[in-house]
């Protein structure tokens, strides 16, 4: 069979389609009418917003510009005030710089003058161990020396029988017996018929000089007593006791010529001590 075609069916359809569409259109239009008044919205809060933002930055910018303004003119006033420009600021800049470039020299100097001074001081103290040395070599051959003359030195029985100390026969000798402080020690030289001689506390007078055989005769006053010493031999202790409380004292003669003899008179450490006017 033919198909038959209804012409009025499709025009009938039509009119619904378009219906559809301008539903469609009127909605997107309200849609656009929607979202163009929310952006427009949003565009005016944006752009008050913008605008306070630009008000405030504006605000601040001419806080800024005071406070710069003031600043300036407070540094212009204090610069006036103080009478500094800037000229003035560069000279004294050099002259800080000169005065640094001064100390500096000094310095230097003063380091040099420390440097030479340590140098000094070096070799100083090199000399000093040099002149330690030195003085420990004296000091050995001292007591060498000492040693040797302890070993020439003798110990015998004096005139009344006791035992006396060591003998000094020379100079050497006798400055050894100083040295060691054992006893007291005074050197005299006496004349034959002079009056007598006061050695610490007693007085010794020279009557007789045998050269030929080395013998002498000595008196010796003491506590108002006289004590006479004939034909002694050299280097012999002639001893004898004065004092309140008695204390043994010693005279030797240890060198001899014509009509004089030179030796010491040995006195004990606590012994009273010679009256000095």
């Amino acid at each position: 069979m033919p198909e038959y075609n209804d012409p009025y069916g499709e025009q009938r359809h039509f009119p619904g389609l378009l219906i559809l569409i301008a539903g469609l259109s009127f909605l997107l239009a309200i849609g656009a009418l929607a979202w163009s008044y929310f952006l427009e919205n949003r565009l005016e809060r944006t752009e008050a917003k913008l605008l306070h933002a630009q008000e405030q930055v504006e605000h601040i910018s001419a806080q800024h510009a005071e406070i710069w303004r003031q600043m300036r003119a407070t540094n212009d006033a204090f610069g006036a005030k103080l009478g500094i420009t800037q000229q003035q600021i560069e000279l004294r800049a050099q002259d800080i710089l000169h005065q640094q470039q001064l100390s500096d020299a000094r310095m230097a100097k003063q380091e040099a003058a420390t440097r030479q001074k340590v140098t000094d001081v070096s070799h100083a103290v090199s000399n000093v161990q040099t002149d330690v040395g030195g003085v420990k070599q004296d000091v050995v051959r001292t007591r060498q020396e000492l040693a040797s003359t302890e070993q020439q030195l003798h110990a015998v029985v004096g005139d009344l029988g006791v035992q006396s100390g060591l003998i000094a026969t020379n100079t050497e000798q006798m400055n050894y017996l100083k040295n060691k402080g054992d006893r007291d020690y005074f050197e005299f030289t006496l004349r034959r018929n002079q009056p007598p001689s006061s050695i610490s506390i007693v007085k010794l007078q020279l009557r007789k000089v045998d050269v030929k055989h080395s013998r002498y005769t000595l008196v010796i006053f003491s506590d108002d007593k006289r004590i006479e010493k004939k034909n002694r031999d050299l280097d012999e202790p002639l001893q004898f006791y004065t004092g309140k409380s008695p204390m043994l004292f010693e005279v030797v003669v240890n060198r001899i010529g014509k009509n004089r003899v030179s030796g010491y008179l040995s006195a004990p450490k606590n012994a009273p001590k010679p009256f000095v006017p």
